[in-house]
């Protein structure tokens, strides 16, 4: 009999689907696990510390019930202890679950953490945090403060649409960008992406090829200055084709370094940061162990 491993749970409390996390409990329970850690927290900024007392308790698999913020303050905390990270993605867009096809169904997600393959994945440092979808400056990060708290909860997805219609007016600002070491951009820019993975918003791949295991993040840099510019670069992403826009360069990158001429908002994996007019970001490969679907 394969003996089962210490199981710890940190749970968004405020993120539901299915029959919640009573659902999730009882699915545990049917496989064994009777008496996890369990912690359940009211904001993803909670999660880190409940995250360090399960590990001092001991925990070899942690499963991480919420969305992308909760997720990444996890991910964040638990890099390089090689503790498991099972996913149970009760969140908004669940961008990381979905780029690894993990679904939303709690049963599956469960299955996936107790029997599924143990993969190290590649994660992103943006000023010393890591995230394990992606990190943005300028438009986007807007949109996702604009959007977060009240509004998100009320209207879900929509309310990104909402909150981005409303941004695409923003002055664009002036930036210098280097890659591994050499100059790689110097001009105007309304948004900077760096992808740990390719579909970013709403299932749309934003980059083509990305891989978490690869040893490097993708590099996206948006000019585009006004409706009519933005609506022919989202026109070009929704068709698959982002990098083929006259407003979008893109790159692969192990680090990159950025100079602003203001502060602008920035974002981790959907979670809105403060303002800043410089910052690093770089590959961390190999920094976390995820339990993903058996590969056929």
């Amino acid at each position: 009999m394969t003996k089962l491993p210490k199981v710890a749970v940190v749970a968004h409390a405020g993120k539901t689907f299915g029959g919640g996390l009573l659902e999730l409990r009882h699915v545990l329970e049917e496989e064994g696990i009777v008496d996890p850690f369990w912690v359940e927290v009211p904001k993803s900024r909670k999660a880190p510390k409940q995250v360090k007392r399960a590990l001092k308790d001991g925990a070899e698999l942690l499963f991480v019930w919420g969305g992308d913020g909760t997720v990444q303050r996890c991910l964040d905390t638990v890099a390089g202890t090689k503790v498991p990270v099972a996913v149970v993605p009760a969140g908004t867009a669940n961008l990381f679950a979905t780029n690894l096809g993990i679904p939303q169904d709690i049963r599956k997600a469960v299955a996936i953490g107790l029997r599924g393959e143990r993969r190290s994945l590649d994660l992103g440092r943006f000023n010393g945090e890591r995230f394990g979808v992606m990190a943005g400056a300028g438009f986007d990060a807007a949109m996702i403060h604009d959007a977060d708290g009240g509004l998100k909860d009320r209207l879900g997805r929509v309310a990104y649409v909402w909150t981005g219609s409303k941004n695409l007016r923003a002055k664009p600002f002036k930036a210098k960008i280097s890659v591994d070491g050499a100059s790689w951009y110097d001009d105007k820019a309304s948004c900077i992406l760096v992808g740990n993975v390719g579909r970013l918003f709403a299932g749309v791949e934003a980059f083509e090829d990305a891989s978490p295991e690869d040893g490097k993040l993708e590099l996206g840099v948006v000019n585009a200055d006004g409706l009519v510019d933005w609506a022919r670069t989202l026109a070009r992403t929704a068709a698959g084709s982002a990098s083929s826009s006259p407003f979008v360069s893109t790159t692969k990158a192990r680090r990159i370094k950025v100079k602003l001429d203001r502060k602008v908002l920035y974002e981790l994996d959907g979670g809105d940061r403060e303002k800043v007019r410089a910052f690093d970001v770089r590959v961390e490969p190999s920094a976390i162990t995820v339990c993903l679907p058996t590969s056929t």
